[in-house]
């Protein structure tokens, strides 16, 4: 139990296709050089995420290696995020051959162009 409780919980990810859909076809999208991300608001207060990766990135090690960054770098952020929204990340080509700063960098940026960012003000 002691390995799950750092993961995310099942209701923090998206499961189902149709949710992953609804993010495409009616969230706002933020591109960059590694990644994309959609978010869609929701209604009832939770952050939930997503990761794909398609073959264009490669075999099967490398796109597992691209959801695991995506994922591990949005739960060690979660806690910069606010409001509730189904967050979808895509991973581009330049994800697999990125530092671990440039993703972490990349996600927040993307994080505030979309309006999920924050007050960093009240951190620092």
């Amino acid at each position: 139990m002691n390995g799950q409780d750092q993961g995310l919980a099942r209701n923090q990810r998206l499961t189902r296709s149709s949710d992953f859909r609804a993010a495409f076809d009616g969230g706002r999208k933020a591109v960059g050089r590694r990644m994309v991300l959609y978010l869609l608001p929701r209604t009832d207060g939770r952050l939930r995420l997503g990761v794909v990766s398609s073959k264009k990135l490669g075999g099967a090690v490398a796109r597992n290696r691209a959801r695991r960054l995506m994922r591990e770098v949005f739960r060690r952020n979660r806690h910069r995020l606010v409001g509730a929204a189904d967050v979808v990340l895509v991973a581009r080509p330049a994800l697999l051959t990125a530092k671990w700063s440039e993703i972490e960098h990349e996600l927040l940026d993307l994080a505030r162009r979309s309006g999920i960012l924050g007050d960093e003000r009240s951190n620092g």
